[in-house]
């Protein structure tokens, strides 16, 4: 567990004596592998937060959304998501090609409850890898080293009435992004440009 638990998590433990606490529950939460209940709840989610760092160390965080099912698990310690279309930046993808380390947080607000995960990501840019997600270019897969359940004490109760017209899904064409065609990018769109 103290691959788990650094000196800054221990010393903020040790200050306020959880230290007891925190290793039971990562002895008893803490798996490298997805169980049924955590695989469904990822199988189902229309969105999930992906953080990220730099070669540097400087961290980002993202939300990356879609279709109910746009993330694959792939088996019991690797999952996969499409990087679709956004504002040509390539912020996450970018910094998963400097530094592999990544962090998944799942929200199922029903529930409520939050799946946790650390893992290493690649790139997936090979067209017979990309087939299942129409519309993408790239995809994301990621080893699983650790995946825990977070508390959802604090979790608010959130209904998603309805999923976004964006998102790719089979025989759905998503509309151009509206600032796409703002006069301030005229010129810088991919293929436009000198």
């Amino acid at each position: 567990m103290d691959d788990f638990y650094r000196p800054g998590h221990r010393s903020l433990q040790d200050q306020f004596d959880s230290r007891r606490l925190a290793d039971r529950l990562g002895e008893v939460t803490l798996s490298p592998t997805l169980s049924d209940d955590n695989r469904k709840i990822i199988e189902e989610a229309p969105f999930f937060w992906l953080a990220t760092a730099d070669a540097d160390g400087w961290p980002d965080v993202s939300y990356k959304g879609g279709q109910p099912g746009f993330v694959k698990v792939l088996d019991e310690g690797r999952l996969a998501f499409p990087s679709y279309d956004g504002n040509g930046m390539f912020r996450s993808l970018g910094n998963i090609l400097d530094n592999p380390k990544v962090g998944l947080l799942f929200c199922d607000f029903d529930r409520p409850w939050r799946i946790r995960i650390k893992g290493r990501a690649r790139v997936v840019d090979d067209p017979s890898e990309l087939a299942e997600w129409e519309g993408a270019e790239l995809a994301v897969e990621i080893s699983i080293e650790t995946a825990f359940p977070n508390c959802s004490r604090y979790l608010h109760t959130i209904t998603v009435d309805e999923h976004s017209a964006n998102a790719p899904a089979p025989g759905h064409e998503p509309p151009e992004a509206e600032w796409k065609s703002w006069e301030m990018f005229e010129g810088y769109l991919p293929g436009t440009g000198d």
